[in-house]
């Protein structure tokens, strides 16, 4: 059965399990704990109208894997396992997957795991654009850092930049076609269940703008619930009236992990020396093309060829961002026109109020586990990136990827929870990628991006800094963080099980 589910459609809502039933009968009662809402789970067909949403159908009570986070590494995992034969869920907190600012890189490795699912051509289908270097603009002059096409073999000299929702949807159609697989929006989890010490499945509500907060008094109460010390259950901290049980929950939630939260994991933290303001403005004819890096006296921009628009990205000290924003909208593009002043004729339409520019809060972290029994966390969740390379992405699809190779196939022929050993393989296999980018992350905010803010890296009009100019002077250097930006230090390989090889022509 292909299932796509979503709450909030308007269509007919069907009761999920007997216990939520249970739930409801508590609510319509207005019981004495003050329960003012029930999740409502419904199932919708792909396509249809929302009139014939959840006809005839009941959403999951149990699963075999929860996938908590509907993002690249979930909608990746999701397809992965379902093309196992595995029982899986994708638990996606909103109702669609717009979302402003979300990472749109989609590096060359990606790619061709897409070529390995036979989602090439799905996706050559979507707009995006190609990007085959990225350079920094200087006042001395424009120096290329990255070559990819240079450094990159097979179809894929280049990274793509595409709308993450276009792309998030494309994965989500492809794993619709798989009976295996079911794909739940507007589910937010806000808790673990657990038997006897092992995490046994999530707790589930609507998610709504104004519904109550995770945290506030509870209502749901599982049958069996014994967090371990730290850990919230799901009768701590919901109004919730839905668990899904799932003999493995894999947390793809991002870097603000509820699950994370919930299972009492504390990741360390390295800090970051700045934050980002991104922002759009118009792209016009006979502008330059590609990724864009401009650095001067004591600014430095990142800018995105999207097409149309530039992505920018201005970096700005830690905690700065009150007092530039105290500072107004023309104090800041007074800086965007001296920083670029071919921006200039086009400044005064975007960004065209400070709300159109959205401050991300730059941090690092990694936690020294990544599993509880019955509990994985991959991507950003297990280990929070900077954007410094626009590399989180390609991080996160890899470990979907060592997931479904390592877990996916030990469930593909035993039945029940997975192994602790099991488990432990995912960290030990891409433990070294995350601490290599990780490291390449820090290395560069610290010695280039905070020193440039600082203004103690030179950027005078007649001189280009020397690690620029071996760059420029042996052009095959370009060809190291290219590689490692696009590829990454360990690229992973679908499993046989999960592909479905078609003919694809260079793109």
């Amino acid at each position: 059965m292909r299932r796509t589910v979503n709450a909030d459609d308007g269509g007919r809502i069907v009761p999920s399990s007997p216990a939520f039933g249970a739930f409801a009968a508590h609510s319509a009662a207005g019981d004495e704990r003050g329960c003012a809402s029930v999740a409502r789970v419904g199932v919708r067909r792909p396509r249809e109208s929302p009139a014939a949403y959840a006809e005839g159908m009941a959403a999951p009570e149990r699963t075999r894997v929860a996938v908590v986070g509907g993002g690249p590494a979930g909608m990746f995992l999701g397809l992965l396992l379902a093309r196992g034969g595995i029982d899986t869920v994708v638990l996606e907190k909103h109702p669609d997957f717009l979302r402003d600012f979300r990472g749109d890189t989609v590096h060359a490795s990606t790619l061709g795991l897409l070529d390995e699912l036979g989602l090439g051509s799905a996706f050559a289908a979507l707009p995006h654009r190609l990007v085959d270097s990225v350079e920094i603009q200087l006042d001395a002059g424009t120096v290329r850092l990255a070559d990819f096409g240079r450094a990159l073999p097979g179809l894929h000299p280049h990274v793509a930049f595409v709308p993450q929702w276009d792309f998030l949807e494309m994965l989500a159609g492809a794993a619709e076609r798989e009976p295996h697989f079911t794909l739940v929006r507007s589910a937010e989890v806000v808790g673990l269940t657990h038997d006897a010490g092992r995490v046994a499945g999530v707790g589930l509500r609507d998610y709504a703008v104004g519904e109550p907060a995770v945290g506030e008094p509870a209502v749901v109460e599982p049958a069996v619930v014994e967090p371990a010390v730290g850990e919230r259950s799901v009768a701590e901290s919901t109004s919730s009236g839905h668990v899904l049980a799932a003999d493995l929950v894999v947390a793809c939630d991002g870097r603000w992990s509820t699950v994370r939260e919930a299972a009492g994991l504390i990741p360390r933290t390295f800090g970051s020396p700045v934050d980002i303001w991104w922002f759009r403005v118009p792209r016009h004819e006979g502008d330059p093309g590609g990724g864009i890096g401009r650095l001067s006296g004591h600014e430095f921009m990142i800018m995105i060829d999207r097409g149309d628009t530039w992505q920018c990205g201005y970096l700005i000290a830690k905690g700065a961002d009150a007092a530039l924003r105290a500072e107004g909208l023309g104090a800041f593009r007074e800086k965007l026109a001296r920083l670029q002043p071919w921006l200039a004729d086009r400044l005064d339409a975007s960004p065209a109020s400070l709300d159109d520019v959205k401050l991300l809060n730059i941090i690092l972290e990694r936690l020294e586990e990544w599993h509880r029994d019955g509990l994985l966390l991959i991507g950003d969740a297990a280990h929070p990136m900077s954007p410094v390379g626009g590399v989180g992405i390609n991080l996160a699809i890899q470990d979907a990827v060592a997931t479904a190779q390592i877990v996916g196939q030990w469930m593909r022929h035993h039945p029940g929870p997975v192994p602790a050993d099991v488990l432990s393989e995912v960290r030990r296999r891409r433990l070294l990628p995350t601490v290599l980018v990780q490291a390449f992350q820090r290395a560069a905010a610290r010695g280039i991006v905070s020193r440039a803010l600082k203004g103690e890296i030179a950027t005078s009009r007649t001189a280009i800094p020397l690690p620029l100019r071996v760059l420029a002077r042996f052009p095959i250097l370009q060809a190291i963080p290219a590689r490692f930006i696009a590829i990454g230090p360990r690229p992973e390989h679908t499993p046989s099980w999960a592909r479905r090889l078609e003919r694809i022509a260079p793109r």
